[in-house]
């Protein structure tokens, strides 16, 4: 198999595993979020169905490559619905900045992903698909985390780091 097409498919692999982190990320959040950030529960749900539906576009994608998911599918689930858990007892403003930083890694990946794959490759297509979107959430979350100090910079390292792992873990799974 092609070095090429191999990458293609262990990133469409793990971004299918990482929509799935995603929404159990949210999930949490929600669950919580009730409770303690009752303004953010729209937002989060908007976020969490678009999320469900970018699992569905590489999904789709590997059904026609006959490809399984990625092993580390069940770890970005119980993960971020752990994470999600944690970040929603602390409140919105840790919501926000566990979207900022969970987005900032995401969206560095798909970019890179997309310098490493051809314009032909539906792969491609799956990742300018959901973009828009990944961008709108990082954003959206961005100004409601402004002004969030040390722990917020904490947060933000731990998110990031945590969510640079789970990437560089399922694309060796």
């Amino acid at each position: 198999m092609h070095a090429n097409t191999q990458f293609s498919n262990r990133a469409m692999k793990v971004n299918h595993a990482g929509e799935q982190g995603a929404i159990s990320i949210y999930t949490g959040q929600i669950f919580v979020a009730r409770l303690t950030a009752s303004h953010l529960v729209p937002e989060l749900r908007a976020f969490r169905a678009h999320e469900q539906e970018h699992r569905t576009i590489f999904h789709d994608v590997l059904e026609r490559r006959g490809l399984p998911r990625c092993r580390s599918y069940s770890l970005c689930a119980a993960g971020g619905y752990a994470l999600g858990i944690a970040t929603g007892l602390c409140g919105a403003r840790a919501i926000s900045l566990t979207t900022v930083a969970v987005e900032r890694v995401v969206l560095q990946h798909l970019r890179h992903q997309l310098t490493m794959l051809s314009d032909d490759d539906d792969a491609a297509g799956a990742i300018k698909a959901i973009l828009r979107d990944e961008q709108e959430h990082h954003d959206q979350a961005s100004i409601q985390a402004q002004g969030s100090g040390m722990f917020g910079r904490m947060l933000s390292a731990v998110v990031s780091g945590a969510t640079e792992s789970v990437i560089w873990l399922g694309m060796r799974l």
